[in-house]
């Protein structure tokens, strides 16, 4: 009786399902910026909180700031917390950053129909010196070498992607040793890491992955917001915007709202800009250009001015953001420059320009309409006569000798309804 009973409770225990692994999953697309560093680290730490049986890294990515791979890279070689990196989907990338990023995982896997590799540090605005392109080679081979040694990579592999910008497809990558396993799906993934052993610190983990419950850990609006004004396209526009709302509160004191949206926009676009390299001499010419644009509308200089302000924009907003020594592909699009400048030219040319002018002209109704046009006096004007303008008779003085009655005569001022006038000759004699 007690063996049947201990069969019966042995087969109700075989019979229960299994405790589903609680994996953490977090997806990058596009370049690695600092938002995306802060996510990635997040990850991290919320996957150690939780005790989480790995963390999933779904990667697409072309590249981006060698500062922010840095953070990443860093903290995943020192994560308690296996990370496995998996590029996909299909005709996904691991460029450049991508590279590190994958080679620094637990486990690098790849979705048929990706590619891995050309890891060659660039300058964002153009060839960089050789001097300091050596400089960057060096500096991020020796950083990809680090990591393949430390991960039991293909290590020639690594650094040739990084001196030579050699790229594989995912086949070639798993032939060459540069990643563990090659996966259709995700669930494919999981199921086939089931049971393999990894190193975390000075522990061996084996991965329990089976059954498992894949958790997306979702951006937060801190990383949202950073993500989109780490866009430096996104950081240029707020910093011309800015410059236009506190230029227009100058002209127009008392207005706020200009002041207050430029105020707003210079301060998110001086944040965006402090997660960027950028450079203050891109800075300064664009305020610089504003000005001889400005002195454009005020100044004839026959276009000198302008030239000189679409000229000093367009170099300025070309430095803005400078090459360093990394695998920066985060750079400010020239049609988002060239858009830029000629609104801005325009703007300030034709629109301001025009306004100006209008300020500038003749009243062309009310009393200060009629200053500098002719009356005929109607009778003699000395204190006081009458003169006839377009039709209408008008009490009229003149400051000088009398004018006798017939004589054509110019409106000076206004007071009311009554004009001072002189006499039309002596005006035409002040003109010239």
């Amino acid at each position: 009786m007690l063996r049947w009973a201990v069969r019966a409770a042995l087969a109700a225990f075989l019979s229960l399902p299994l405790q589903a692994q609680s994996i953490l999953a977090v997806t990058v697309e596009g370049p690695i910026t600092p938002a995306a560093a802060e996510y990635v680290v997040r990850g991290l730490q919320v996957g150690r909180e939780r005790q989480c049986a790995a963390l999933l890294i779904r990667l697409n990515t072309p590249g981006g700031l060698l500062q922010s791979t840095r953070t990443i890279v860093s903290a995943m070689l020192e994560s308690p917390v296996p990370v496995i990196v998996y590029v996909t989907p299909s005709g996904a990338q691991a460029g450049s950053a991508g590279v590190f990023i994958t080679l620094a995982g637990h486990i690098a896997a790849m979705a048929p129909g990706t590619n891995i590799g050309a890891a060659h540090p660039v300058g964002m605005q153009g060839a960089m010196d050789s001097v300091m392109s050596a400089k960057a080679t060096n500096d991020a081979a020796a950083f990809v070498r680090a990591i393949a040694q430390h991960r039991h990579r293909n290590l020639s592999w690594a650094e040739n992607a990084v001196r030579n910008s050699v790229a594989l497809s995912a086949s070639e990558a798993l032939d060459s040793g540069v990643v563990d396993v090659i996966a259709a799906s995700e669930a494919a993934l999981l199921d086939s890491l089931h049971g393999r052993t990894v190193r975390t610190g000075d522990a061996s983990i084996t991965l329990s992955l089976r059954p498992a419950v894949v958790e997306e850990l979702p951006r937060n609006f801190a990383e949202t917001f950073l993500g989109v004004l780490s866009d430096p396209n996104i950081a240029y526009i707020l910093f011309l915007l800015g410059l236009y709302g506190l230029l227009f509160e100058l002209y127009n004191p008392g207005s706020i709202l200009p002041g207050v949206v430029g105020g707003i926009c210079i301060i998110l676009a001086l944040y965006a800009l402090q997660t960027l390299p950028f450079t203050y001499a891109g800075i300064a010419l664009i305020v610089f250009a504003i000005v001889l644009f400005l002195l454009e509308v005020k100044v004839t200089s026959h276009g000198l001015l302008a030239i000189g302000g679409t000229i000093a924009l367009l170099l300025g907003s070309a430095m803005l953001i400078r090459p360093t020594s990394g695998l920066e592909l985060v750079e400010i699009s020239w049609s988002v420059i060239l858009l830029a400048a000629s609104i801005t030219a325009f703007f300030f040319l034709v629109v301001i320009g025009l306004g100006l002018r209008a300020q500038r002209a003749r009243p062309a109704s009310g009393s200060e309409s009629l200053v500098g046009k002719t009356a005929v006096a109607r009778t003699p004007v000395a204190d006081d006569g009458t003169v006839e303008f377009m039709g209408e008779l008008w009490n009229a003085r003149t400051d000088g000798p009398p004018i006798p009655a017939g004589a054509t005569v110019v409106v000076e001022r206004v007071a009311g309804l009554l004009l001072t006038v002189s006499p039309y000759r002596r005006a035409e004699e002040d003109q010239s």
